[in-house]
């Protein structure tokens, strides 16, 4: 192997897949590596939905991003403005000009509340939360507690979401809540879902059909939310498959907003041609950009056919670090990804499904031994406690 020492990888992007790649890295020996983001705190972000749920406390949610950042990493707390492959830079906001021999795109995504008329200001007051902000997270918890009839709407946007179950999960904490309280009864459920089934794998749809059925949920499939009237209190539904309309009334609404790639990455030459996200143009096993071979993406940022999550990233990290070192070699990439993704689908207070699938959306489970198909408390364990700590300790170390 040729030294790569005087070699420069500059990674854009502090969270899960920044911070993942970066470690890897170091371990496999790369001694210049720097990492741009302007955040001060690192989340981990999949304790938000039990956040919202009453289950968790957000403060355990987050660390000082200083103490996630790989030793012998140097760390610039400035966000990227402008990127000019040609010439190899990356331009701070702060007019810092960095130049690189590979460059790891890994800024996630931008939650884009905006783009739904009426949300931002319903979310500045009255009974509308989301889970997909920590500031928010607690608030929904309060929504949920105080809530004791009336109809309660969970919204799921089209296009591409960072933990494509997490509009559902909410749902489903919720209901049992209230019936545990006894006023569910009481409480009219409305989950309003893009896709023509509950799950895009058949084996979890299934089980999802049953979970909704057991708490009344209604589910308006092919459907979403396309404005909000925050005095009135309604949310408009729209059918993408007939057109037709619905005005919902809501005394508790949970959102997720639309996504798609950071701007600076959505103006920039790595954004794909067709792609309205603005998602980074990469091949989906090499996680390589397919016009400039010493860029790789990984993570949310990454135009890949599968759910975005850090099970994902898990598994497209190695194959980043492993390519792109191979680039610095100056051979071609040889690792693939084969688009490994997992959904901890929370369908109860104590119970979860954990659904691993790949590109082909087959299921691909790696706890040997165990249906992960069905309902499991020890799943719902994993979650709350496992998976977090395998989050601190494992992934962000290089180590799983």
């Amino acid at each position: 192997m040729a030294d790569k020492s005087h070699k420069h990888v500059v990674i854009v992007g502090g969270g899960t897949a920044g911070i993942t790649v970066a470690a890897r890295l170091r371990r496999a020996g790369m001694k210049n590596i720097t990492v741009l983001d302007p955040a001060t705190t690192h989340y981990y972000q999949p304790l938000w939905t039990l956040v919202g749920g009453g289950q968790a406390d957000v403060r355990i949610t987050g660390r000082p991003e200083s103490s996630v950042v790989p030793r012998g990493v140097k760390w610039v707390r400035e966000a990227a403005s402008k990127f000019d492959p040609s010439a190899n830079t990356v331009t701070t906001e702060g007019g810092r000009v960095l130049s690189y021999d590979a460059l790891v795109l890994a800024p996630g995504l931008q939650l884009d509340f905006d783009r739904v008329p009426g949300l931002s200001e319903a979310l500045a007051s009255g009974p509308v939360s989301s889970n997909y902000r920590a500031d928010l997270a607690p608030k929904t918890w309060e929504l949920i507690r105080n809530l004791r009839s009336g109809t309660a709407v969970f919204t799921h946007p089209t296009g591409p979401i960072k933990c494509g179950g997490a509009p559902q999960k909410i749902a489903y904490l919720a209901a049992d809540y209230w019936r545990k309280q006894g006023v569910l009864d009481d409480i009219r459920v409305v989950l309003v879902l893009p896709d023509p089934a509950m799950f895009k794998v058949p084996v979890w749809s299934r089980e999802l059909e049953r979970v909704v059925e057991h708490y009344g949920i209604e589910v308006r499939l092919s459907s979403e939310m396309v404005s909000v009237d925050g005095g009135a209190r309604t949310a408009e539904i729209v059918n993408n498959s007939t057109g037709e309309r619905e005005t919902l009334p809501y005394d508790l609404l949970h959102v997720v907003p639309p996504q798609s790639a950071p701007a600076v990455v959505k103006d920039s030459p790595f954004a794909g041609p067709d792609n309205a996200h603005g998602y980074v143009d990469v091949d989906k096993y090499t996680l390589r950009h397919k016009r400039f071979d010493n860029v790789f993406a990984v993570g949310d940022v990454a135009d890949v056919p599968t759910s975005k999550t850090g099970a994902a990233i898990r598994k497209q990290a190695p194959v980043v670090v492993d390519n792109l070192l191979a680039v610095l070699d100056g051979k071609q990439p040889q690792h693939r990804y084969n688009g490994y993704t997992s959904c901890p689908l929370v369908t109860a207070r104590d119970k979860m499904l954990l659904a691993e699938f790949d590109y082909d959306s087959k299921p691909a489970p790696s706890i040997p031994l165990i249906d992960t198909t069905k309902q499991r408390r020890d799943m719902w364990l994993l979650k709350r406690y496992g998976l977090p700590a395998i989050y601190w300790h494992g992934m962000l170390k290089g180590l799983v």
